[in-house]
């Protein structure tokens, strides 16, 4: 089993979304959130550099069992890009997941997913 975790502009949600609904990946948490990466938007202020302001992201949590792995990155690759690819894309981060429990079953594991 593995999270996904993909950090996509807002704009592409829906996209996204709708796209692994049809490649049957269909249970998603989404979260908004803000963050900063590779943008080059510094700002100088009266002659002192600020900190860049943070931006607005969409933030996807993805349980799946190893056999989804490549279909749900490959999905959210295809449909998060705009065009050939931009800075502030976004990212995907994929870690191992030990153990998971669905509360009103008790079911644990690939089958809680």
């Amino acid at each position: 089993m593995k999270l996904i975790t993909a950090i996509i502009p807002p704009d592409r949600l829906d996209h996204v979304r709708e796209a692994l609904i049809q490649a049957d990946i269909t249970r998603i948490t989404v979260s908004r959130v803000t963050g900063h990466g590779r943008q080059e938007d510094i700002e100088f202020y009266r002659g002192q550099k600020i900190a860049p302001n943070l931006i607005p992201k969409i933030r996807l949590d993805i349980a799946v069992n190893d056999e989804f792995v490549t279909v749900t990155v490959d999905t959210i690759i295809e449909t998060a890009r705009h065009g050939q690819g931009e800075i502030g894309d976004g990212k995907i981060f994929i870690t191992p997941l030990e153990e998971c429990i669905r509360i009103r079953t008790r079911e644990r594991g690939g089958k809680a997913i």
